[in-house]
C-alpha cells in the first residue's frame, strides 16, 4: 500500500516484523505444548523463551538473505532463529507443516486489523450520532431518482447512515470471530505427527479458536467472507461519500466538506471548492472491492492445500485492511468537520412552490370522497403547471383555485396541508429505533 493512503498502526500489523514476531510466538508456543506431551525435552521450549525474553531485533535483512538460497520464506526463517538459539532450536516445527505457521500467523493479522478497525467504526459512529442529534429536526429535502421527493431532516440522513454502519460493525465482529482461527494440524490435517493438543495450546495463547477441519490449510470461505464483509462496509462508506458529494454541488450546496485556510481547489481556477475527501473515499472504496473477488477465488484450492491462495493474500490482507482503515478515518474527519446550511435546506424546499406537499393533497381528497384516480388527476394537473414554471407558480394556490379540489377541501384545510412540521412528528421514533431510548 502507498503511504498516502496507509496509517501507521495498520501498517504496522503487517511489516516484516511483526509477522516474523509472530510466527515465532507460534513455534514456541508448539514446542512448549510438545514439551509437555514428552515429544522434546523441556529445555528446548525453555531456550526459545529464555531468547525471546531478550526481545531480540528480527533481523529481517538477514532471514531474506537466507530465502534467496533456500527459496522458502518458513525454512529461511526457522533456519535463522536456529543461529540464534543453538542446538535446542532443532526441535522446532516437530511435525508441523509450513502452512500450520502461515495460516495462523494469517489469522491472528487479521485480528488484529480488525480489532483496529472496529476501533475506527465506534470512531465514525460516534460522530455520525453527534452530528445527528444536532441536525435532528432540521429540515431538508428527501430525494428519489435525485428529484425532489418529501420533507426529511439532515438528522434523520444521518441517523440512515448511523444504523447502516452500526450494522456494519455487527458484521465485522461476527468476521472477526471467524477468522480468527488456528491450525497446527500437520501435512494435509491429519495430525499424524503432532497431537491435536499442541494446536489448542497454541489456538489458546494466541486468543484464536481451533479450525475444526483444516486440511492443511485453513478453509479459505473464512477469508472470503472476511474480505466480503471490509467490501459491503467500503460500499457504506461510498454511500456516505456520494450523498455528501451530491449535497457539495453548487445548485444544491446544502452541506459541503471543510475547506481549510490556505487550502486550493483547482490549479487554474481560484474560485473552487471541491468534494475532494468524497471523491477520494470513493475511489479507495473500489480498491477495497475489488479484493474481495480474488478472496472468492481462493477458495477453490486443489484437494488439501496448493499454494494459489498465497500470492493473492499477501497483497490483498495488507491492502484491503490499510485502505479500509484510512478511509474510515477519512470519513471520520469529513463528518466531524462537515459544514451545514440549513438556510440553503430551506430554500431549496421552497424551490418548486409547494410541490413536496402533493401527497398529502391527494391523501386528503381521498378521504373526502373523491377517487384516488380523480385526486391524482387533479394534484397532478395543477403540480405540472408550478413544474413548468420552475417553482414560480404557487400548488397551493394552484388548488385552491381549481374547482374540483375546492369542492372537497376548503382553503383552511388546503393550507394544512402544506405544514412542514407534519412530516417530522415521528422523528423522536426514528431516533429511538437507532440510538436507544
Amino acid at each position: 500500500m502507498i503511504p498516502r493512503y496507509s496509517r501507521p498502526d495498520m501498517v504496522k500489523i503487517w511489516e516484516p516484523e511483526n509477522r516474523f514476531r509472530i510466527w515465532f510466538e507460534i513455534e514456541a508456543h508448539a514446542t512448549e505444548a510438545l514439551a509437555e506431551l514428552g515429544v522434546v525435552p523441556q529445555s528446548a521450549a525453555e531456550a526459545l523463551w529464555k531468547w525471546w525474553a531478550t526481545n531480540p531485533a528480527i533481523d529481517v535483512a538477514a532471514i531474506d538473505a537466507i530465502e534467496a538460497v533456500t527459496k522458502h520464506d518458513v525454512i529461511a526463517f526457522l533456519t535463522w532463529v536456529a543461529e540464534q538459539v543453538g542446538d535446542e532450536a532443532r526441535f522446532m516445527h516437530q511435525g508441523m507443516t509450513s502452512s500450520d505457521v502461515l495460516d495462523t500467523c494469517l489469522a491472528v493479522q487479521l485480528t488484529q486489523a480488525t480489532d483496529i478497525l472496529l476501533a475506527d467504526l465506534d470512531a465514525l459512529l460516534a460522530a455520525i450520532k453527534a452530528r445527528a442529534f444536532e441536525h435532528k429536526f432540521t429540515p431538508t429535502i428527501g430525494r428519489s431518482h435525485g428529484i425532489h421527493a418529501e420533507p426529511v431532516t439532515f438528522g434523520m440522513k444521518l441517523a440512515q447512515a448511523y444504523a447502516e454502519f452500526a450494522r456494519c460493525k455487527a458484521r465485522l465482529e461476527i468476521a472477526r470471530v471467524e477468522i480468527a482461527t488456528c491450525a497446527i494440524s500437520g501435512a494435509v490435517g491429519t495430525f499424524a505427527n503432532i497431537d491435536p493438543k499442541v494446536e489448542t495450546h497454541v489456538a489458546a495463547k494466541l486468543g484464536l479458536s481451533v479450525e475444526p477441519v483444516s486440511t492443511q490449510v485453513i478453509p479459505r470461505d473464512r477469508h472470503a467472507m472476511y474480505f466480503a464483509t471490509l467490501g459491503v462496509i467500503a460500499s457504506s462508506i461510498e454511500r456516505l461519500a456520494v450523498e455528501i458529494r451530491h449535497l457539495q454541488r453548487t445548485e444544491v450546496l446544502e452541506a459541503e466538506e471543510y475547506f481549510s485556510p490556505g487550502q486550493k481547489g483547482s490549479s487554474a481556477m481560484p474560485h473552487k471548492r471541491n468534494p475532494v475527501l468524497t471523491e477520494n473515499l470513493t475511489g479507495l472504496a473500489r480498491m477495497v472491492r475489488g479484493y474481495v473477488t480474488p478472496a472468492l477465488e481462493n477458495v477453490a484450492l486443489w484437494h488439501e492445500r496448493d499454494i494459489s491462495h498465497s500470492s493473492v493474500e499477501r497483497y490483498i490482507g495488507p491492502d484491503a485492511t490499510i485502505t479500509l482503515d484510512f478511509a474510515l478515518a477519512r470519513l471520520t474527519e469529513v463528518v466531524e468537520k462537515l459544514l451545514v446550511y440549513p438556510e440553503r435546506m430551506q430554500k431549496n424546499l421552497d424551490r418548486m412552490g409547494g410541490l413536496v406537499h402533493s401527497q398529502r393533497v391527494l391523501l386528503a381528497l381521498t378521504q373526502a370522497g373523491m377517487s384516488r384516480e380523480d385526486s391524482y388527476a387533479a394534484v397532478q394537473r395543477n403540480a405540472m403547471k408550478v413544474w413548468d414554471s420552475d417553482g414560480s407558480l404557487s400548488l397551493m394556490e394552484l388548488l385552491k383555485a381549481d374547482a374540483d379540489v375546492a369542492a372537497k377541501l376548503n382553503a383552511q384545510e388546503i393550507e394544512d396541508k402544506f405544514n412542514l412540521d407534519y412530516h417530522f412528528k415521528h422523528i423522536d421514533t426514528i431516533f429511538e429505533r437507532v440510538f436507544g431510548a
